[in-house]
């Protein structure tokens, strides 16, 4: 039989990008509003994420991908303090959802690229969702890091995607560096991480999502911070890795292109 598998071709795993939105990302400076404070902003915040945002993700997650999160309890051992949590990045759709459930009851707040909170209309809702764009200049990264630690002592979740770069369907783990681990070693906090893998279904062409959970992980002591952020990446990229061996649905082939080919 035929293999009919799309196959994408790449060059660099870690700057490779393979989403199919096309979007011109708003600039985030020093006039951005990261949220999070104020009467008002949290009102919209409760109404917009636990009322309409909760039960369309939840709807969508289950209708499209019967998806099912495993080790959930791991969480819970830290549900009196914040925490940083570190996920794949293989599904445009999903991805921004299963932040949501897997840091269940606690808000999610999630690192973005500009990208997201410049798609037309929807992307002016996101913030109130807990979409942490990037910053684009000095000024505007005094603000995010702000912004972290004010999500910290409000002992909500902040979760990363390390891989920065969506590749749709991915069954391995794409290298990727320990600079995001900088904010859980600053901040004393304790380290998750979720695997999204894909899983066979009868009578059903989109696979099942599962979310493994893993962790937590800290901080060693006797380590300097730059060696804590290695220690952490090396923790998580080891933990997920082990699990994206349980992927059994490879939709799309990647294969790396080698130097001389175009």
């Amino acid at each position: 039989m035929a293999d009919r598998r799309k196959i994408i071709y790449y060059k660099d795993e870690l700057n490779d990008e393979f989403s199919t939105a096309v979007i011109v990302p708003k600039k985030i400076d020093e006039n951005w509003n990261y949220g999070g404070r104020g009467f008002v902003w949290n009102l919209l915040h409760f109404f917009i994420y636990r009322i309409v945002a909760v039960p369309i993700a939840w709807s969508y997650l289950k209708l499209k991908f019967a998806h099912k999160i495993v080790n959930r309890q791991a969480i819970a051992s830290c549900k009196n303090q914040s925490f940083f949590v570190y996920g794949n990045h293989t599904n445009v759709f999903a991805d921004p959802l299963v932040p949501t459930f897997v840091c269940w009851p606690k808000d999610a707040m999630v690192i973005v690229h500009p990208n997201n909170v410049s798609i037309p209309v929807l992307g002016r809702f996101l913030p109130y969702v807990g979409a942490l764009p990037l910053p684009d200049n000095l000024k505007a990264g005094r603000n995010f890091m702000e912004t972290i630690k004010f999500h910290v002592e409000k002992k909500r979740a902040v979760v990363i995607y390390p891989e920065a770069h969506i590749w749709p369907f991915y069954t391995k783990i794409r290298n990727f560096p320990d600079s995001s681990f900088k904010y859980p070693v600053e901040h004393g906090t304790p380290v998750f991480c979720f695997t999204n893998v894909y899983k066979k279904r009868k009578f059903f062409k989109t696979p099942r999502m599962v979310t493994y959970i893993d962790g937590p992980f800290f901080a060693d002591p006797a380590l300097s911070p730059k060696e804590n952020r290695s220690f952490l990446r090396n923790m998580v990229f080891n933990a997920m890795c082990g699990r994206s061996k349980l992927n059994e649905v490879e939709m799309i082939k990647y294969v790396k292109m080698e130097n001389d080919e175009k």
